[in-house]
């Protein structure tokens, strides 16, 4: 009988020596101890350690015939992998898996969320007992990994997609040779003023994070903030003007005006052409009438021959401002609370990048009419000469003063 001070002291020694010892020290020492205790070691040492006995007689042999150096076990030692006494394994899990492109569309997971344990599930129902980590890990071993839903798919797209594409280009790189100024514009998302919770982190001490309201009703009296972007494609510059009502046209082209008289025109002191690129919709949208008859004004104002282009439909997330600009300004903000406008300002003008984003932005308290009537007569007014190709999509405007 091995007294249960010696159980004791093999557990604590066990418990001392366990994080600097590979499975075969530890196999080597519970096996040494067990022969040092002689007739019910093993019993006991697998007591104390909670090691298998069979792991210690292996212990045992290994002391009267050591491995070659390197090696914790035999050649062949160990548990055999699953898939060796159960060779359909793969093949099952590979069709529950990806059952339609594996010939199996009427899998019985095909409508099911196909989580670790739903596999493990159905494939033990068809004769392969798994259990879900050991599902997981013979997941990675075949390539696959966890993936969401990518955004890839646009449907049919125009005919003359890359030509606009390819006229856009060759229009920016003209006018850039000439020195006149090219931007890109677009409206960023609608953001609630107020406490709410902006998606993202931030380093906070531990336990304290920022509290924001729990549910993200709009405040009647704080509002929206409408972010309207002007980007100078030459200089990697930003102007965004912080709306407080509706995004409207006649709001984008003052926000295209404000960074004329603000960065612009001090950038481009003798600029005659100003070329800008726009998404087909929105408050900027190539369709809309209300937009036209406010270039015209800000023609007229500044002088400005306005060359627009637009990017073909379904293709905004190509706009130079979404990638260049307004994804910076998402990383800048992310996990604060965007409290008031002031704070909305501040932390938009104080976005930069390595490699030297330059980012100014104010509010505009202005209110902007909605549903707005352009008669043609009103139309017809504006200098407007379409393009030889697509003239719907580039066009230009020429300041009224200048052709009278």
């Amino acid at each position: 009988m091995i007294p249960d001070d010696a159980i004791v002291l093999i557990r604590d020694k066990y418990q001392a020596l366990l994080p600097s010892m590979d499975e075969r020290m530890r196999r080597l020492w519970a096996a040494a101890e067990a022969k040092a205790l002689g007739w019910g070691g093993i019993a006991c040492v697998a007591f104390a350690t909670g090691l298998a006995r069979n792991t210690i007689t292996a212990g045992l042999r290994d002391l009267q015939q050591p491995l070659p150096a390197g090696r914790i076990r035999s050649p062949y030692g160990g548990p055999k992998p699953l898939t060796a006494a159960d060779p359909g394994l793969l093949q099952a899990l590979d069709c529950l898996v990806d059952p339609v492109t594996r010939g199996h569309p009427e899998c019985p997971l095909r409508w099911t969320c196909k989580s670790t344990s739903k596999l493990a599930e159905d494939l033990t129902s068809q004769g392969h007992p798994v259990s879900a980590r050991t599902v997981a890990a013979l997941l990675r071993q075949a390539g696959y990994s966890l993936q969401g839903c990518r955004k890839a798919k646009e449907g049919s797209s125009h005919p003359d997609r890359n030509a606009q594409f390819q006229f856009i280009h060759d229009s920016v790189r003209r006018l850039q040779r000439r020195g006149q100024p090219v931007i890109s514009v677009d409206t960023k998302k609608k953001e609630l003023v107020g406490n709410y919770k902006n998606p993202g982190q931030e380093w906070q001490p531990e336990g304290e994070p920022e509290e924001v309201k729990v549910h993200d009703f709009p405040d009647r009296k704080l509002g929206k903030a409408v972010p309207y972007g002007v980007y100078d494609l030459s200089n990697d510059e930003g102007w965004v003007s912080v709306g407080i009502n509706h995004d409207t046209a006649q709001f984008a082209v003052a926000s295209i005006g404000r960074w004329w008289a603000e960065m612009g025109q001090k950038r481009f002191g003798g600029a005659k052409e100003l070329l800008i690129t726009a998404d087909g919709g929105g408050s900027n949208a190539y369709k809309n009438r209300l937009w036209k008859v406010a270039l015209q004004g800000l023609a007229d104002e500044t002088g400005l021959k306005l060359h627009v282009s637009h990017l073909p439909p379904g293709t905004s997330k190509w706009n130079k401002i979404e990638h260049r600009l307004f994804c910076h300004i998402s990383t800048n903000w992310r996990g604060r609370p965007l409290t008031s406008y002031e704070v909305i300002v501040n932390l938009i003008a104080k976005t930069t990048t390595r490699t030297g984003l330059v980012v100014r932005a104010a509010l505009d308290p202005n209110l902007y009419e909605t549903g707005i009537k352009v008669s043609d007569e009103e139309l017809a007014k504006v200098h407007l000469k379409p393009n030889k190709f697509h003239g719907e999509w580039n066009y230009c405007i020429a300041p009224r003063r200048q052709s009278s």
